[in-house]
């Protein structure tokens, strides 16, 4: 059974930065909401140490393990990782957010090893906004889309961040591409972490509108209980989710999740950094099993929804 908060939120997801390196460099990245440090490899955990993690956080009740970073497939040990995770009994849902620029090589053997579905960062199908954004090339992300969909994980996810002036007339072209690759398009909201309020200020764009106009065409709309009560919109040919920023009420209330910094700490909210929890020192010191699981009840019982201590 999984654990609750004190708001009787039920704790279902773990989402594990594997590291903060990463070979692009958007301006809009909230970086897991880490703060921004020295990458350190020392720092990170080892596979067996995330292996072994996961293996306690899934005797506590917790199903759906996510993979992030940075660029989680930066760390040249990432298919054992995949492969030892997706041996542990009680993974519901096993997935991965990545920038797309690696995936077309390892694609097949991640999905072999367990991998069950991948998000890919894709802010604009355009080539010079993407290499304006990212510093890359969009042809890497494109050729890992149509990869992902060739093994068949599913879903899918594209997560387009929308930005004001700079992105935000390709929606429609957006869900054009989901629909004719099979994918699963996510508009984002832009957060205001780990970025200036000028940044934020400059090109946060709500998504009502597209909202409005999803559900005037959409045949279904689904709402994910467990993911924040967000709205699925179920076109004719296309799903498309909106995911507004986290801050309010309505995502807080809802929230299932606890993360892991790349270093090694439990981070019960991405908007705050005041109340981690070490789990990596305590973990190469000798923990016990029992120890470390104390350790995340700890986490569990910081979690609150952020609109509850800034309102």
């Amino acid at each position: 059974m999984a654990l609750k908060d004190c708001y009787g939120r039920p704790l279902l997801n773990l989402r594990i930065a594997l590291t903060q390196d990463c070979n692009l460099r958007c301006s809009f990245c909230h970086m897991e909401g880490e703060g921004i440090g020295e990458s350190s490899s020392v720092k990170e955990m080892t596979a067996d140490e995330i292996i072994r993690v996961v293996r306690i956080a899934s005797g506590l009740g917790i199903s759906r393990i996510k993979l992030t970073g940075g660029e989680p497939l930066l760390r040249k040990d990432i298919i054992e990782i995949v492969k030892g995770i997706a041996a542990i009994s009680g993974i519901l849902d096993f997935s991965m957010t990545t920038n797309g620029t690696l995936l077309f090589s390892v694609a097949e053997e991640l999905c072999a090893n367990g991998l069950k579905r991948v998000n890919i960062s894709l802010p604009t199908l355009d080539n010079e906004v993407y290499s304006k954004l990212t510093g890359n090339d969009l042809s890497y992300v494109l050729e890992g889309v149509k990869k992902a969909v060739g093994v068949r994980f599913n879903p899918v996810k594209l997560n387009m961040l929308v930005l004001k002036g700079v992105n935000d007339d390709g929606v429609s072209e957006m869900v054009m591409f989901a629909a004719e690759t099979g994918s699963v398009l996510q508009l984002i909201e832009l957060e205001p972490i780990n970025i200036s309020y000028d940044y934020y200020s400059t090109f946060h764009k709500p998504l009502d509108a597209y909202e409005r106009i999803l559900q005037s065409k959409a045949v279904r709309v689904e709402t994910r209980k467990f993911m924040q009560n967000r709205r699925i919109y179920h076109l004719p040919n296309v799903k498309v989710e909106v995911i507004h920023p986290i801050e309010n009420s309505e995502f807080c209330m809802h929230c299932t999740r606890l993360r892991i910094t790349s270093d090694g700490k439990l981070k019960p909210c991405l908007m705050r950094n005041d109340n981690l929890v070490d789990l990596l020192t305590p973990l190469r010191n000798g923990a016990s099993d029992r120890e470390l699981e104390e350790l995340f009840r700890q986490a569990n019982m910081k979690r609150q929804p952020y609109t509850a201590i800034t309102n």
